[in-house]
């Protein structure tokens, strides 16, 4: 079996109302779906890039990856890595969108290995360890209500009602001292029993994050994400000795290398590399066997299409507990997934079956590969010319 193309699908929907973190409003979705194809005929399908501006990934596919890919071996999926990050090497190109575009293109060549060997992806990775996750809800955005209050309350309300253990919401758009009226307003909402999570989205620098994490100290969060800007590992040391909460960070750090130090030197309490930005399937392995070394929790960030979700609900189930013991619970020892509740036609329209909580949960796709059948009228209603 040989690679007879390769190809990348940008994908743009627009949604009906605006909302924001820290770092930007915006009104619209976006995506990269890589394909591979084998002269077989079987498809291998990947996600390039996690963010709101994706696009670009495309034409490191098409420019880079494609020439180099078209007639290899598509189940020498390590090897293949390898070949491609040795092109951007001496350029100096090893983070950001080329290596999106790699991630969509690994995650692609799991899935057509998967396929090839029908076998699902988990299963390559060494077995499953759990056959669902615990998911948590992300969303608690920024939007334009005018009792926004109110709004958080309803929205977090909804997500207990729907059965999440657990929800993300994001500060550091407003004030702090008005970031705490809306973490206080959604500690109420859901109740003292489902954890609360806070993500910064790198707003703060290490006195402010510092003062933020002490405010909120009260609301026991379960984690605070990217309170700083996301190389600045002697802040987040800082900040780790200044705060009770768990700190968490790492989904804008590209492959294992830019990881490396912030594992060493316990700069995270939960590392959360992203499947699509940083390296695939292949590079994720390598960070969560560095972060096993040091004993640091694996959580994957999630935002994107169900071949996002796909590929995390594999990893996750590869992942073996943080450290073992014998009940490993979920947000202590367990990974758990990010299931982004945000409007998203990308999310809800390109899967011919959705995922869907259950109880909590969201089970482990297991048909070969990524386990996915994606919709391809949809994928063609989004494409972007």
């Amino acid at each position: 079996m040989r690679i007879a193309d390769v190809r990348a699908y940008a994908l743009r929907a627009t949604i009906p109302r605006p909302f924001g973190q820290s770092q930007a409003f915006g009104n619209a979705r976006s995506a990269v779906l890589v394909e591979v194809v084998s002269d077989e005929g079987l498809s291998g399908w990947g996600e390039a890039g996690a963010g709101r501006h994706q696009e670009p990934a495309r034409h490191f596919v098409d420019g880079f990856y494609r020439p180099a890919l078209l007639g290899e071996d598509p189940l020498e999926v390590e090897r293949l890595w390898e070949k491609l990050f040795a092109i951007l090497v001496t350029s100096g190109l090893t983070r950001g969108s080329t290596i999106q575009a790699l991630s969509g293109v690994d995650i692609a060549l799991w899935d057509l290995r998967g396929k090839a060997l029908d076998l699902p992806v988990y299963k390559l990775l060494g077995g499953a360890f759990r056959q669902r996750a615990t998911a948590y809800a992300t969303g608690l955005y920024y939007t334009d209500d005018a009792d926004h209050l109110a709004a958080l309350r309803e929205e977090a309300a909804g997500y207990v009602a729907q059965g999440f253990r657990a929800v993300k919401m994001k500060i550091g758009g407003a004030s702090p001292r008005e970031d705490l009226r809306r973490a206080e307003t959604v500690r109420a909402a859901i109740g003292a029993d489902t954890h609360l999570m806070i993500d910064a989205n790198q707003a703060y620098n290490a006195f402010t994050a510092r003062a933020v994490g002490r405010d909120m100290a009260s609301l026991d969060v379960g984690w605070f994400e990217e309170p700083l800007p996301a190389d600045d590992i002697d802040g987040y040391l800082e900040l780790k000795a200044a705060l009770s909460m768990a700190l968490a960070g790492g989904e804008a750090l590209y492959t294992r290398f830019a990881m490396r130090e912030f594992l060493a030197r316990h700069a995270f309490d939960i590392v959360q590399p992203d499947a699509c930005n940083t390296g695939g399937i292949t590079e994720f392995r390598r960070i969560a066997a560095l972060a096993s070394t040091w004993g640091v929790q694996v959580n994957p960030h999630v935002w994107g299409t169900p071949v996002a979700l796909a590929t995390s609900l594999h990893l996750i189930a590869a992942l073996p507990p943080t450290p073992p013991c014998r009940v490993p619970t979920p947000l202590y020892q367990e990974p758990v997934l990010e299931f982004d509740q945000t409007p998203n036609p990308l999310r809800t329209d390109l899967a011919v079956e959705p995922f869907r909580l259950r109880d909590g949960y969201l089970d482990v796709p297991q048909g070969p590969g990524l386990g996915i059948e994606l919709d391809h009228k949809a994928i063609e209603r989004f494409r972007v010319a």
